[in-house]
């Protein structure tokens, strides 16, 4: 199947779209203290990633929970003061370099779909960063669950033939083995891997996978699937 062939492309957000570890890492540098500026990329997400096993509610207001985990667990600076300053930076978490332009290109020619871990409230600030790019959004708000689990694939694709559209027209796109590429291929999904840590060891603030699922297409960035689209248009349009 071409890629030129699907109708909707639906999107983790934060690791795909938004630069969550870069968000991360900056915010808890820059408030936690000289111990968590001088602190490694693995000294912080490890306890970050178990922080967030522990605090599992709505991203709007459980990452202060979060990051007072992290903190005494790491001995960072843990007043409240500072946890509320972390929460409000989850807002401002930055795009990647090539998010907002790609996503234009694609919205010429698909129906783009959030499909995030995200609750309602922080995915507008992620959105209006994106540049407003969706048609449609599913956040946890709705399907009561979270990725990996299965009902949210299953929540979406009900969505989405709602609006008259077959799963077979559908390609996730996604950067987390763990959260979307394996179970979206369980789940019958064609699915799209932005490599976003190509080049780099481990699995960073994303839970490690039991196995590295093969996806249907494989990407390091969004503008390089961006940009096969294009390609595949322009021959295309010289055939015909």
């Amino acid at each position: 199947m071409k890629l030129t062939d699907f109708k909707v492309m639906t999107f983790d957000v934060v690791g795909t779209l938004i630069d969550f570890e870069k968000g991360v890492l900056d915010s808890i540098r820059r408030l936690g203290g000289p111990k968590a500026a001088a602190a490694s990329d693995d000294e912080i997400f490890e306890p970050y990633k178990r922080g967030r096993d522990k605090f599992y509610g709505r991203s709007s207001f459980a990452m202060k929970d979060v990051y007072l985990h992290l903190a005494k667990e790491c001995g960072f600076k843990d007043d409240e003061a500072t946890a509320d300053a972390f929460q409000l930076a989850v807002f401002r978490w930055p795009a990647f370099a090539d998010s907002v332009e790609a996503l234009a290109r694609l919205r010429k020619n698909y129906r783009l779909v959030a499909m995030t871990n995200t609750d309602r409230t922080v995915l507008s600030a992620y959105a209006e960063t994106l540049g407003n790019p969706f048609h449609d959004t599913v956040t946890c708000d709705e399907t009561g669950c979270a990725k990996p689990d299965p009902r949210f694939f299953a929540f979406n694709k009900g969505r989405q033939s709602a609006h008259g559209y077959k799963q077979s027209e559908i390609l996730h796109v996604a950067q987390s083995q763990y959260h979307d590429i394996g179970v979206g291929k369980a789940e019958g999904y064609t699915v799209c891997w932005i490599e976003r840590r190509q080049g780099l060891n481990g699995f960073g603030g994303t839970p490690t996978p039991k196995v590295v699922t093969k996806p249907d297409y494989h990407f390091s960035t969004l503008k390089q699937l961006a940009d096969a689209v294009d390609a595949e248009r322009a021959a295309l349009a010289s055939a015909a």
